[in-house]
């Protein structure tokens, strides 16, 4: 069977399943078999597919028709130019979080910042930073052990300085610290409308860093809360936030003495993070 013929066969599987990207996602799982990058691929159709390579290309494709996310079948996902081990004990780095990324690096440029990332998954908020930030340093707390090997795993591929540290901690067992910059994506999914969210999410992606609680807010709301006494004065909490719930975080965060600095939309111009400074 030529390179064509396969893309095909997977093409149909995932779209017989209602899986929107069927091409693309064939396309990349191939790639990855073939271990050839997707242009290369397109211009080869003709090749021949090894017996061994065709098997191991319908398993995926399986994996891939039940809603299992391609980050999760490859065991990667690219975020700030870098690849990221992910599996399903942490969420999916997303595109809009880099955002947030690049406007911390702007912000902090050739400074030296302590940087607390709290619920850091893969640890990709606080590596991209300090990768770029090469004079700061930082630490990532997460109460689950599983997404903290996950953070360890990335730092050592990565190869970044001895200036990170990823802990198994909840954010009540942070103290005697000033940062000077807290970031968070915490989760911010309403508990009802977690069954509404795609397949690809729901069933595959760690409620741990989906469930807000009842209205959202829950974990947000306790993040701005427990800043107020580890941040220094002026010091910096960066919040991505759920679409549209810019107002009441607006409100939480003026409650307790922080003003709002910048907003960052996503691609949809939608308001996804706040960057918002302690002013007590």
């Amino acid at each position: 069977m030529n390179i064509l013929t396969l893309l095909n066969k997977g093409s149909e599987k995932l779209k017989i399943k209602n899986i929107f990207s069927h091409r693309l996602d064939s396309e990349i799982l191939l790639s990855n078999i073939l271990k050839k990058r997707r242009e290369e691929l397109l211009i080869n159709l003709d090749k021949k597919v090894s017996f061994n390579n065709i098997r191991q290309f319908k398993k995926i494709i399986s994996r891939r028709s039940l809603n299992e996310p391609i980050a999760y079948i490859l065991k990667n996902k690219e975020f700030w130019s870098k690849n990221f081990i992910v599996n399903r004990n942490v969420l999916i780095p997303r595109p809009e979080t880099e955002l947030m990324v690049e406007k911390i690096i702007k912000i902090y440029e050739k400074k030296d910042i302590f940087i607390l990332d709290i619920g850091t998954g893969t640890g990709c908020i606080l590596l991209s930073i300090l990768s770029e930030l090469k004079k700061s340093r930082g630490v990532g707390i997460d109460i689950s052990s599983q997404a903290v090997n996950i953070a360890k795993k990335n730092l050592n591929i990565l190869n970044l300085p001895n200036n990170i540290k990823f802990k198994v901690k909840s954010l009540n067992d942070i103290y005697n610290y000033r940062f000077d910059l807290i970031v968070s994506n915490p989760p911010y999914i309403m508990t009802k409308d977690i069954k509404n969210l795609e397949e690809d999410i729901k069933k595959f992606e760690p409620k741990l860093a989906l469930d807000g609680g009842n209205d959202g807010l829950d974990v947000i709301k306790k993040v701005i809360y427990k800043s107020k006494s580890i941040l220094k004065f002026k010091g910096m909490l960066a919040l991505e936030i759920g679409n549209e719930q810019f107002k009441k975080v607006s409100k939480i965060l003026s409650k307790n003495k922080f003003r709002i600095r910048y907003l960052i939309k996503d691609y949809s111009e939608n308001i996804r993070c706040v960057l918002s400074t302690l002013e007590k």
